[in-house]
């Protein structure tokens, strides 16, 4: 797979800017900016830098890889608990990496069978979060990790992100592979990426026309296309 990309995997190739991430994974941007970047906040003598949560390359623009998305993603995971403590978040994190002696422990299969017991007891205790909380937060994550797809070596290969506001009314019509159209996403199984659909659309193909042309699904081409157009219905 390496030899494509000059012995590089494509899972480490800075390819996403933060607004692609931030349309892909239906995540603010400014949240992953200060997870991936970071961002100076103020005080009272002046500002504080917050660190990053997910390192990512010192480049210019700031580009993610594909690991950083699916990092990103299960991240989001904690979003859904409003009084969350960024700060305690990385403590749960350097122990997680601390465990597991690998690096992206959040993108690795591990995490499902061991990592996400051992950040919620981590996590749960930093912020004396109550068994209901912590269990909520293990639902979260696993309904997160379910749209992951691991290689042989337990390393995420395959990410199939939310494109619907609510999580358990998800299709997995779309996927972010980067060994497909340079990891754009796509429609699963196919090679069609979802940006050249909507393109399409707005130019004035229909939903009909996009079906034969591809000879898709026009149920498949509608979830592409609302994918990437959140305004259509």
């Amino acid at each position: 797979m390496t030899k494509l990309y000059g012995g590089t995997d494509p899972r480490d190739i800075p390819t996403y800017s933060i607004g692609d991430a931030a349309r892909y994974l239906r995540i603010p941007a400014g949240t992953i900016r200060s997870w991936t970047v970071g961002r100076h906040y103020p005080i009272t003598n002046g500002s504080n830098f917050f660190k990053p949560l997910i390192p990512i390359r010192n480049l210019k623009p700031r580009l993610l890889s594909f690991t950083n998305l699916v990092e990103v993603h299960v991240l989001r995971a904690i979003r859904k608990h409003h009084q969350i403590q960024l700060d305690k978040v990385r403590i749960a994190l350097d122990f997680l990496e601390e465990q597991f002696k690998v690096s992206y422990p959040l993108a690795r299969e591990r995490f499902r069978t061991d990592g996400v017991d051992l950040f919620i007891e981590r996590y749960g205790s930093l912020i004396n979060a109550s068994k209901s909380g912590q269990t909520e937060l293990k639902d979260a994550f696993n309904a997160h990790l379910e749209r992951i797809e691991p290689d042989d070596t337990g390393l995420a290969i395959k990410l199939y992100p939310f494109t619907r506001s609510h999580e358990e009314d998800n299709p997995r019509i779309v996927v972010i592979d980067p060994r497909i159209a340079f990891g754009r996403l796509v429609i699963a199984g196919t090679g069609i990426a979802t940006c050249v659909l909507a393109e399409r659309y707005q130019a004035g193909d229909s939903i009909d026309d996009l079906a034969y042309d591809y000879d898709c699904d026009r149920l498949k081409i509608e979830e592409a296309i609302r994918c990437e157009l959140p305004a259509f219905a």
